[in-house]
């Protein structure tokens, strides 16, 4: 690892190191904060500082945060190199379904336990789940678990090969949305205009699956941060991460309002007595 590597790393100081099992399988999960609990799952290729650094805002707008380790080393910078490494093996392992046809992916089994024990520690009316890239679509299967009621989908990218897939399969599709339909359930989504990782199609399909309860939002791709770190800059190529590693952190920004949108939508869904709260229009930032 380079000097420069270590500057831009993020050593995580601020977040408790557990080791969670869930029906046998264990996993580091970094936790902070207090009041309702929200899983934010990783983007690729890890819990880069941007992540992170998104995660704090989630924790100090007072949330409880349980931010799972999937892939990738902790903390550290997005480099380019990761594409080679990371991916490739995300890809291929036996935890995740990158490409169409595979199904759900099995990871999002062991997320639902996270979520189940969250609540249980934290208590309120449920759990928010928030995924990114790589993991987005995983929000929309967490909510095959009753505690699950915040899903925030951002910018999902898989499958890999069908920019109109939803990385779900049959069954758990229909189940998801009758869940969605029965319980009043709302899910928030986000992508950029252009971004050939997650497109215009993919949007079209959640809306097909989830009707009126599905509110996807696209920004301008222009919007996009400029300089993002080397990864998203030469492998991502495309306005992609939208409160990650494109957001920009000027007030007023369309990426700073996503962000407070979110975190509106989180607030408004963990606030009230149940999963039937909040149904209304998402409050702007």
């Amino acid at each position: 690892m380079t000097r420069e590597q270590r500057r831009f790393d993020d050593p995580l100081d601020d977040f408790e190191r557990r080791e969670v099992e869930v029906e046998g399988v264990g996993k580091r999960v970094y936790v902070s904060g207090a009041g309702p609990a929200v899983v934010i799952m990783p983007e690729m290729p890890g819990i880069s500082p941007d992540v992170a650094r998104f995660a704090r805002w989630v924790r100090e707008a007072g949330f409880s945060v349980y931010l799972p380790s999937l892939f990738g080393v902790d903390g550290a910078y997005p480099r380019a190199e990761a594409a080679g490494t990371v991916v490739r093996r995300a890809c291929v392992s036996a935890e995740f379904r990158a490409f169409a046809g595979g199904g759900t992916s099995p990871v999002t089994g062991w997320l639902r336990g996270l979520a189940r024990a969250a609540h249980a520690e934290r208590g309120g009316p449920g759990v928010g789940a928030v995924g990114l890239c790589f993991t987005g679509n995983f929000a929309l299967a967490m909510a095959l678990e009753p505690a699950v009621v915040a899903p925030v989908v951002n910018h999902p990218s898989l499958p890999l090969d069908d920019p109109a897939g939803l990385e779900l399969s049959e069954d758990d599709a229909v189940a998801v949305a009758e869940r969605v339909r029965r319980d009043g359930l709302k899910v928030l989504a986000y992508r950029f205009e252009g971004d050939r990782w997650c497109t215009g199609r993919r949007f079209a399909a959640y809306r097909a699956l989830l009707g009126d309860a599905f509110d996807g939002r696209t920004l301008p791709a222009g919007a996009a941060n400029a300089d993002p770190p080397p990864f998203f800059r030469e492998v991502v190529g495309c306005a992609h991460s939208v409160v990650t590693a494109h957001l920009v952190d000027a007030a007023g920004h369309p990426t700073l309002r996503a962000r407070d949108e979110i975190i509106g939508f989180l607030a408004e869904r963990l606030a009230g007595p149940g999963p039937g709260r909040g149904t209304g229009p998402v409050p702007a930032g």
